[in-house]
């Protein structure tokens, strides 16, 4: 605890004792029940989490109003029928070392009819180019109606147990509408040309819950500090908002960033470590009550600089707790190799953001923590009987489930190709703004490691050398091998794949097409401009990038689009490879792309070669992660969490 001993001092906010720094920021979940009840599924996610050792933790948002619903399954605080399901909440997170905020949310013209049956409502009718709905106008008087209910809710949540509410006022939800120029052109005290008289609901909000929970219950108001829209709110009309709310009584102000039809990237890994702590620091300048900083913060030791610089009061991480629940405890105890850190791949908002624009209630997951969701199984037990587990591939698959396997008391053995373990990992990390990938790389090799596994680097592994060793079960996790397209030309010397380019391989010409633009084809290719290449992507698809998540697809074709060096055709087949280039067709006719070199990413395919031979030779033989079917981070990791947990 010595080295981040600023992120680990206590604070007192109104009457809340907070035993370190350390937030859980909000993060819908889709764990409630339909009825917007509190469940055991969220009861046992909530309770992991504060087993943790973090100081405070933020629920999802709770719905305020059943006309203000942003998508399925949302908790609800709307009603008094809903108190006792949200005092389970409460109760648990205070018996497992943490205090709880109930965070409140209207969301305006972000509210969707197919969940809440009716038109949404907003400050003004303004068309969101998110939900692709017409909201109407709020009376002056329903305006007047939310404000009093979402002061109901705030009392719910103290008569619950809470120690702290939250209002959501940030990422183009109600109160942002308010306060954004964009969204509120009304006439009436709700609304005018001023940050002051657009601050007034707010304003009023907070004053209808001060009237309900006392002077001493703590109000944090998270809002977007920059809106990151042409037109809209700055830093400077925040500075005067946030004045405003701490004069109507806020006890914390969570400063954070943009709308969700911000054309500004927040979310994903390219975006740099603590990229948004200058508006926490912004707000310090002006108000007095305590500053919460969020924003891809990921490391603890980033936490404590921000506190140790003055930049903000306490620090909020969301997806860090969805990787690893414990990571405030593991920090207190000097144990930082042991955090499984998240790598920002944005696979967690890629379920929340299509179960909000499908309708279908699909759960939060996570990349690299397979057990989120499923902490009420208790599936990683001690093993009934200690078995002799051979583990073949040292990617993420065959790490995690040797990882498991271990901590159940197996006796484990890995044999690894190369020599070093992290098998595609090692790749997936090269390409620019794919750093964050390393992270899951090196826990896991930490945790060969200390959990004792043997682990043989170097290890050209044949069907021969696992029917004569003496395992009691075989895990083949060989991972995945690029296609070679049947195509003339292929095999000739110009050819590489994209695999060689980002292991450094081989040589590239200065002028190069990249046939394949999926996710390979498209980070390989930023490798490429990055090194001053001319690139050329060419896809038969309408458009690249379809295999990478809604969270990261836009940001990363975006940053395609706008690189000079890289030139994109889609809707166009390779034909042949000659020394000269490669020739296409594109709307039914041929092309020639002159080129020096031709770097192949259409694709991987399992590696079979050992699974198929030891098939019907191995009693207990399990195939997993890419040896099964080509696919991401998460499902490699899943898999051999599951098959880790099965034996």
């Amino acid at each position: 605890m010595k080295e981040l001993k600023n992120l680990f001092e206590a604070i007192r906010i109104g009457d809340m004792d907070l035993k370190n720094r350390i937030v859980m920021a909000p993060m819908g979940t889709g764990f409630a029940s339909e009825d917007g009840t509190v469940n055991d599924k969220m009861i046992n996610y909530f309770s992991e989490r504060a087993k943790g050792g973090t100081g405070l933790i933020t629920t999802e948002a709770a719905c305020v109003d059943s006309t203000g619903a942003a998508g399925p399954r949302m908790l609800r605080a709307d009603d008094d029928k809903y108190v006792f399901s949200m005092s389970k909440l409460a109760k648990t997170i205070h018996e497992n070392g943490a205090k709880a905020s109930l965070q409140l949310v209207h969301a305006g013209r972000y509210a969707r009819s197919q969940f809440t049956g009716v038109q949404p409502v907003a400050p003004s009718p303004i068309p969101s180019r998110y939900t692709k709905e017409i909201p109407r106008e709020l009376a002056t008087e329903e305006v007047e109606e939310i404000i009093e209910k979402i002061g109901d809710a705030a009392r719910r949540a103290k008569d619950a147990g809470f120690d702290a509410i939250e209002l959501m006022g940030c990422t183009g939800y109600l109160f942002s509408q308010f306060f954004s120029p964009l969204t509120n052109k009304r006439k009436d005290r709700f609304g005018g040309d001023m940050v002051e008289e657009r601050s007034t609901f707010a304003v009023e909000v907070i004053h209808s819950i001060r009237k309900r929970v006392g002077n001493s219950f703590p109000i944090s108001f998270k809002h977007s500090v920059a809106e990151y829209l042409p037109g809209g709110s700055t830093i400077e009309d925040s500075k005067i908002f946030a004045k405003k709310i701490e004069e109507a009584g806020a006890s914390m102000f969570h400063a954070w960033a943009g709308w969700h039809e911000s054309p500004v990237a927040m979310l994903p890994m390219a975006v740099e470590r603590g990229a948004f702590v200058h508006l926490a620091e912004a707000m310090k300048e002006v108000i007095d009550i305590p500053v919460i900083a969020v924003g891809r913060i990921n490391d603890l030791k980033l936490a404590d600089k921000i506190i140790n610089e003055g930049k903000a009061d306490l620090v909020a991480m969301g997806r860090a707790h969805l990787a690893d629940p414990h990571l405030a405890r593991k920090a207190a105890e000097g144990k930082f190799k042991e955090i499984r850190m998240c790598i920002a791949c944005c696979r967690c908002f890629d379920n929340i953001m299509v179960g909000m624009t499908t309708g279908k209630s699909i759960p939060i997951t996570c990349s690299v923590n397979a057990e989120l969701g499923r902490e009420w199984e208790k599936r990683v037990n001690p093993a009934e009987k200690p078995k002799n587990v051979l583990v073949v591939g040292g990617g993420p698959a065959g790490m995690e489930a040797a990882r498991i396997s271990a901590i159940r008391g197996h006796e484990v053995t890995l044999f690894e190709k190369k020599d070093k373990l992290g098998g595609n990992l090692i790749l997936a990390a090269v390409p620019p703004h794919k750093e964050e990938i390393t992270n899951i790389t090196n826990y896991l090799t930490y945790q060969m490691q200390e959990l004792g596994v043997n682990v043989e680097l170097n290890k050209e592994v044949t069907p021969e050398v696992v029917l004569n060793a003496n395992f009691d079960e075989v895990i083949i996790a060989a991972g995945a091998l690029p296609i070679i397209p049947e195509v003339p030309g292929v095999d000739r010397d110009n050819v590489v794949t994209a695999v060689d380019v980002l292991a450094d391989k081989v040589e590239v010409g200065e002028k190069v097409v990249v046939v394949g633009g999926g996710m390979i084809g498209c980070e390989t290719s930023e490798f490429l401009a990055e090194r001053c290449k001319s690139v050329t992507i060419v896809e038969m698809l309408k458009r690249i990038a379809p295999d990478i998540g809604p969270t990261t697809r836009w940001v990363t074709v975006k940053r395609i689009r706008d690189n000079p060096k890289i030139e994109i055709i889609t809707e166009a087949k390779l034909l042949e490879i000659t020394d000269a280039g490669a020739v296409i067709e594109r709307k039914g006719k041929k092309e020639m792309l002159e080129a020096n070199t031709i770097v192949l990413a259409v694709g991987m395919e399992a590696n079979k070669k050992l699974s198929k031979v030891l098939k019907d030779k191995i009693p207990k033989l399990h195939v997993i992660g890419d040896s099964v079917e080509p696919r991401k981070i998460l499902e490699a990791i899943h898999d051999g969490w599951q098959i880790g947990c099965k034996m």
